[in-house]
């Protein structure tokens, strides 16, 4: 049994981590700035230790950190900025150092390491290179794009009005994960870290084009969607970031080995996108009973 500290508790990521350690007999550390939230709550009925942590409070995560063994480490630029991501990842990591934890698991995004020109991805593959630089031992994980984005933001919106609305052609295809396999897969190299250790794995299930993406949708809705494809520009003048990610997707993908990593890693289980659909609320989801949140392939 390991003492794992998860930052991004409260988040998808780190949350649905937190939950595959705890099922795995783990004790958790769950990091957030908000302990009294009611995710953290969520994670203490489950036995999580919940912990007050700060990226730009290195006294907190010192804190949170002494006597751990590992870290499960997230980071976000939104909400904020991809320098205070990456001024905040850097932290996180020389703050594990300092502990001199026994391994740090980074969660960064799939081809990040390629120079991809996405700015949410430089950031990332900047923190990947403070982390292998820093004398820890580490492993990163490169997850693709996040199944769970079709279920909030503009694409739920669209969704309510009969709509896939996405800002790629119809017919190329993209990879794709959720993020309760991104916690199995994230779990699994946590319990086996000298397996891992030292290796850059990108991760993904499914790879699907939108018109398929939104087949599966009608399907799991119950309701007529077509595929609609949003120019670029107009996903630009949300977000310059966003835009050079779709580009990216659109001109590039993200080719991820999918029939290796559930040949080697099957006890992830890696639900394919209509497995992910058909677990969705949609009813709540379309009537507006959940809020949709701003979407981003990384969150």
């Amino acid at each position: 049994m390991l003492t794992i500290a998860v930052t991004g508790a409260t988040g998808a990521q780190g949350g649905a981590t937190a939950r595959a350690l705890l099922d795995a007999g783990h004790r958790v550390r769950a990091l957030t700035r908000d302990p009294a939230s009611p995710a953290a709550d969520a994670l203490r009925r489950l036995g999580a230790d919940v912990r007050s942590a700060d990226f730009d409070d290195r006294g907190s995560l010192d804190a949170a950190l002494a006597g751990a063994d590992s870290l499960f480490a997230v980071t976000t630029p939104f909400g904020t900025d991809i320098a205070t991501e990456t001024r905040q990842g850097r932290t996180l990591v020389d703050a594990a150092a300092d502990a001199r934890l026994g391994h740090v698991l980074f969660t960064s995004a799939a081809h990040a390491d390629r120079g991809t020109g996405i700015p949410h991805y430089e950031s990332k593959q900047l923190i990947e290179q403070h982390l292998q630089a820093a004398g820890v031992p580490w492993t990163v994980i490169g997850p693709a794009a996040f199944m769970d984005n079709h279920a909030t933001g503009w694409t739920l919106d669209g969704l309510r009005e009969g709509s896939f609305a996405w800002p790629m052609p119809e017919d190329v295809p993209l990879t794709l994960i959720s993020a309760d396999d991104i916690g199995a897969f994230a779990a699994l190299v946590l319990g086996r870290r000298a397996e891992f250790t030292g290796r850059r794995i990108d991760i993904a299930a499914d790879e699907l084009t939108p018109a398929r993406i939104a087949e599966v949708l009608a399907a799991a809705t119950g309701r007529a969607i077509a595929h609609r494809q949003v120019p670029l520009a107009q996903v630009r003048n949300r977000s310059e970031d966003l835009a050079a990610m779709f580009a990216y997707f659109t001109a590039h993908g993200l080719d991820v080995d999918t029939a290796r990593l559930r040949r080697d890693h099957p006890e992830v289980g890696w639900r394919t996108f209509a497995d992910w659909a058909a677990g969705q609320d949609w009813p709540a989801l379309l009537s507006g009973a959940t809020p949709a949140h701003a979407a981003g392939a990384h969150a």
